[in-house]
């Protein structure tokens, strides 16, 4: 089995005294990929380590609608010089969060600088939202052509968001929130969504799938989510596996415009 954790922050300081450990764990579960995300300074720069260290990891790194304060020219600029490294394929996670105090209007005007800075580089985003699907559809859908494509990470939405944002051209990936006892609108969207368009991610160290939720998050626990929804999907669970792992490499592959003059 091959699986593509489309979404993890093994970054984060969780994982700092434990990393190889991690990725060995995961890849005993079959999780062989990983899309690592960057956040601030510290975890971008622990991220472009880890690029250089492991070559089956690819990165991302953004500005999270909770620290939209601290947007400016330099974190663009930063953004700009991490994009120059191969293997760093998307814009993210940016979006809107809506359960945060940080004011509406400067999460929108950050969420679009950065779609335009995707836009420059021609790299795919991942969206963060939380609280906010018909604000996050809206922006997406007015950048749609613009966009390479991207991903609606963690997607949380009924049947009737997910069939929105798939007719934006998102992929929709699914973390361990689809295993939740409170989630079935998740599961209705799980099943509502074509193969072609899936992905599974942990975000990692946060969204532990069921029945490990009293365990911290990590990448090989990207294999119980597949389980889940294989079984939910009536399919084995090496086929939804295999098709989401191709569909992430297909999102990652849409990110290798930028070139090192960007």
């Amino acid at each position: 089995m091959q699986i593509f954790d489309s979404h993890t922050h093994i970054n984060a300081d969780q994982f700092v005294n434990d990393l190889s450990a991690v990725v060995d764990r995961a890849r005993a579960l079959g999780v062989t990929h990983m899309l690592v995300l960057g956040d601030n300074k510290r975890t971008n720069a622990r991220l472009m380590a880890m690029l250089d260290r492991f070559p089956h990891i690819y990165g991302a790194a953004g500005c999270h609608p909770e620290d939209a304060l601290q947007y400016d020219s330099k974190w663009e600029n930063a953004l700009r010089k991490m994009a120059r490294h191969p293997r760093f394929r998307v814009i993210g996670e940016i979006g809107l969060d809506y359960h945060c105090t940080v004011d509406h209007q400067l999460q929108w005007r950050v969420f679009e600088a950065q779609l335009a800075l995707a836009e420059e580089l021609g790299l795919p985003v991942s969206i963060h939202n939380r609280d906010a699907f018909a604000d996050t559809y809206a922006i997406l859908r007015e950048h749609q052509a613009a966009l390479v494509g991207g991903i609606m990470h963690s997607f949380n939405g009924d049947a009737q968001w997910a069939e929105k944002f798939l007719a934006l051209g998102f992929y929709l990936s699914y973390s361990g929130v689809v295993t939740f006892h409170g989630a079935p609108e998740v599961r209705e969207a799980a099943q509502a969504t074509p193969l072609t368009r899936m992905l599974v991610e942990t975000d990692a160290p946060y969204l532990t799938p069921m029945p490990y939720r009293e365990r911290m998050n990590e990448p090989g626990m990207t294999r119980y989510t597949v389980e889940y929804l294989a079984q939910l999907r009536e399919m084995p669970a090496m086929a939804l596996a295999q098709q989401t792992f191709n569909n992430a490499m297909r999102m990652i592959e849409s990110g290798k415009q930028q070139t090192n003059e960007n």
